[in-house]
């Protein structure tokens, strides 16, 4: 049934929608079913990336231990096709190309801002966050009349308390080769968030809307969960 579902959407061409246009209702129950489940905020947005047979492929073998033979029937194809949809699968998500170093010591800092910005701890944001940092953002990801660069420490932790929905929604994950991090309510990309460290701190923050164009693939520092 799945299947069939995912392959009705591509005949509509019906490519995976980014969170700005997905109603708000769906937008809600997805999410819910993600923290519900404990389902990986990163490995749905990878999925969305495969096509049908190869997503199912995926899925039944190397999340569900399926035997290969019993996907092929599920795929009306032979078992060395299903073998090849899986490994296709493996690939899209893993990344075919060479991705940036990640400094482990910048991802804790990192980790640790957006804790606090996950329960509002100005403080503990303040302490990892450099007295000149930055805050660039696009308008349309702002509340009208909201300032799209914000600087110093005390003003970005102030202003982040005021998006703690969307941080809770947030998973790292690798955006064209870049290690950042997406924010994806209900597994639909929204914006990534790009950091720059120096030292102990963050000394800029990058808001940008998440675009068709993008290409995902597991964070660097570790698999998709």
């Amino acid at each position: 049934m799945c299947l069939d579902e995912l392959r009705m959407r591509r005949r509509r061409n019906e490519a995976p929608l980014l969170a700005a246009a997905v109603p708000a209702e769906q937008l809600t129950a997805d999410e819910a079913l993600l923290r519900k489940e404990g389902i990986s905020r990163a490995l749905m947005v990878l999925l969305n990336q495969l096509t049908p047979p190869q997503r199912v492929a995926y899925v039944l073998h190397d999340l569900f231990s399926v035997p290969f033979d019993q996907i092929a029937n599920v795929l009306g194809g032979t078992v060395p096709a299903a073998k090849k949809h899986a490994s296709r699968a493996r690939q899209r998500i893993a990344g075919a190309q060479p991705v940036e170093h990640v400094d482990p010591g910048a991802h804790l800092i990192v980790e640790a801002f957006l804790a606090a910005a996950e329960t509002g701890d100005t403080r503990a944001m303040i302490q990892v966050l450099a007295p000149d940092s930055v805050r660039d953002a696009d308008a349309a990801l702002l509340p009208r009349g909201a300032r799209t660069h914000v600087v110093g420490s005390t003003a970005i932790a102030t202003e982040t308390r005021l998006f703690r929905d969307r941080i809770r929604a947030a998973c790292p994950i690798t955006v064209d080769a870049r290690s950042m991090y997406l924010i994806a309510p209900g597994g639909h990309p929204l914006a990534t968030l790009e950091f720059v460290t120096t030292g102990k701190e963050i000394t800029r923050i990058e808001l940008r809307p998440a675009e068709r164009g993008h290409v995902y693939t597991a964070p660097v520092a570790s698999t998709a969960s």
